[in-house]
């Protein structure tokens, strides 16, 4: 089968004879259609960060994770041949065109769908649904979100979605905070000319949030996401951690009585279904805008490194296998 490795940083292998992987009972077998990139294969790809010390090359197909596919072979009694699915793989070894998926991480979705590449856009929308149940209600709350990626975005549409009073989103590239007010972010701040922190303060009066989330996961941009909640507010930790130990203003958190949440990404399956279904609907089907570029599985090489470089109009990039 087809498929991709990490052989080292910033280079990767298209392979051809790849072993397809077999289902074990309570499982399926799924031939991937479409597989989306995440800010979290970046700096696996690069190298960077916590993944300096990583082994290459990395197992075939790691770490894909948003793919929409086929079902092909099933072991599964609730779960037919034939029928197409948002699937959670394995591993997870998603960059493939077989993969494992397992429930609760399986959602169906309709067989005659016009554009089944936007619905890959439902599983980083699972992973939001279950990080904001983590943090409770923010209906009437203040919000900031720190990175207007397409996890940061997918938090913007989703809290005003949720009935947040006020959404502020920050980011270092202006193209992606047209996007955020796309979303419906009130106020928008440029980090590459402002400080966050202080543009909070502003904007607020002094107040700052009820609830930040950080949706990067580097030192800096969570360092100053602890920042903005008022005293007594939630930060939600949401973007992988850069480094395995890294520094944050543990003193002011404490000072504040802030509330820290953390949520891991790929433990969103019981929300699958959910997700695919707000994505069809109206509910968020505006998200499915944000699903480009769409690209030939060929250029896989190519679309690593426009993600890895920010280019402008990548959000939510896609392979077609």
């Amino acid at each position: 089968m087809r498929a991709i490795q990490l052989v080292e940083p910033r280079r990767i292998a298209m392979l051809d004879d790849a072993p397809k992987p077999e289902p074990a009972e309570g499982e399926v077998l799924v031939r991937c259609n479409y597989v989306g990139l995440c800010g979290s294969n970046i700096s696996q790809y690069m190298g960077a960060g916590l993944w300096g010390d990583g082994e290459f090359p990395s197992p075939v197909g790691w770490s894909g994770h948003e793919n929409v596919g086929t079902i092909v072979e099933s072991r599964c009694d609730q779960w037919k041949e034939g029928e197409l699915v948002l699937a959670l793989p394995k591993g997870p070894y998603g960059f493939a065109e077989y993969m494992i998926s397992r429930p609760p991480g399986i959602a169906r979705l309709p067989q005659k769908t016009s554009d089944p590449a936007a619905l890959v856009v439902a599983q980083p929308l699972a992973t939001v649904l279950r990080a904001l149940k983590r943090t409770g209600s923010v209906i009437n709350r203040s919000c900031a979100v720190i990175g207007q990626g397409p996890m940061g975005l997918i938090f913007t549409h989703v809290l005003r979605l949720m009935g947040a009073r006020m959404v502020i989103a920050a980011d270092p590239l202006d193209w992606r905070l047209a996007w955020s007010k796309r979303y419906g972010a009130e106020h928008i701040i440029d980090t590459s000319k402002e400080d966050p922190v202080k543009a909070v303060e502003e904007l607020t009066g002094g107040e700052m949030v009820d609830l930040a989330v950080e949706a990067v996961g580097y030192v800096d941009s969570l360092s100053a996401a602890a920042h903005l909640p008022k005293h007594g507010g939630s930060l939600l930790v949401f973007g992988v951690p850069h480094y395995h130990v890294q520094e944050f203003p543990w003193y002011h958190v404490f000072r504040e009585e802030i509330q820290v949440h953390t949520s891991v990404g790929p433990e969103c399956g019981e929300f699958f279904q959910t997700a695919a279904d707000m994505v069809l609907d109206d509910r968020a089907r505006a998200l499915t805008e944000m699903v480009t570029p769409r690209m030939p599985w060929a250029k896989a090489p190519e679309a690593f490194e426009m993600y890895a470089e920010h280019a402008k109009g990548t959000l939510k990039l896609v392979l077609e296998i």
